[in-house]
């Protein structure tokens, strides 16, 4: 019976619907093509089916590929139901958890966002995408949808964000949100900033919403 090419590693929704476009549905379709027109179609990720599809992975292996999460919490000094310091710690902590992802290279459809009460009740709420994400924007939008969607006004004395359903970098932010048009353009604003910051330092560029 065909493997699928969804039981690759990295391989998600939207690079199924990818290489499905261009007739690639099982291990065996993938390895009637050449390596050279995968890369030029498929990009960095096109060479490496090519030689996933034949059992070679030439990523080196470290302990950081059994990550299951990544994420961030922050405890407050005092416990708070201040609406504007929850919204700027959801900044704060969405910032880190997409810098760390893609230092890693790592992207997730999974949002987490968890919330710690005064009483120290815990409450945990997850919002799965339609593809991987590694950016701080998408992760503080979908962290903040689920804090707005709790019925609970707190005060709370821990949050926090994080990733989980993991996927290759390479799989990061390649859907389009329909619901969200001006998404591809924070997504660019995002990359400038990483290359000043990789340049400069951290503090070269911070936002409004990080200084709350």
């Amino acid at each position: 019976h065909p493997k699928p090419v969804r039981i690759i590693w990295g391989v998600g929704t939207a690079t199924q619907a990818a290489l499905d476009k261009a007739g690639i549905r099982t291990i065996s379709d993938l390895k009637r093509w050449e390596r050279a027109d995968l890369t030029a179609r498929f990009g960095h990720m096109g060479d490496r089916l090519w030689h996933l599809a034949r059992g070679l992975d030439t990523r080196r292996v470290n302990r950081e590929e059994r990550l299951k999460s990544v994420s961030k919490e922050t405890t407050f000094d005092e416990d708070t139901a201040d609406p504007d310091i929850l919204d700027g710690h959801i900044w704060r902590l969405a910032e880190q958890v997409a810098d760390r992802a893609k230092a890693k290279d790592l992207a997730g459809r999974t949002v987490t966002l968890k919330l710690k009460r005064a009483d120290f009740t815990l409450i945990s709420r997850r919002h799965s995408l339609d593809g991987p994400t590694q950016t701080t924007d998408r992760i503080y939008r979908e962290a903040r949808a689920l804090m707005n969607g709790l019925n609970d006004p707190g005060p709370f004395r821990l949050i926090g964000v994080g990733i989980s359903d993991l996927a290759a970098s390479t799989e990061a932010d390649l859907t389009a949100d329909l619901l969200d048009p001006d998404a591809p353009k924070r997504s660019a604003a995002e990359r400038a900033t990483d290359s000043i910051r990789a340049k400069f330092g951290a503090d070269a560029i911070i936002k409004g919403r990080a200084l709350r």
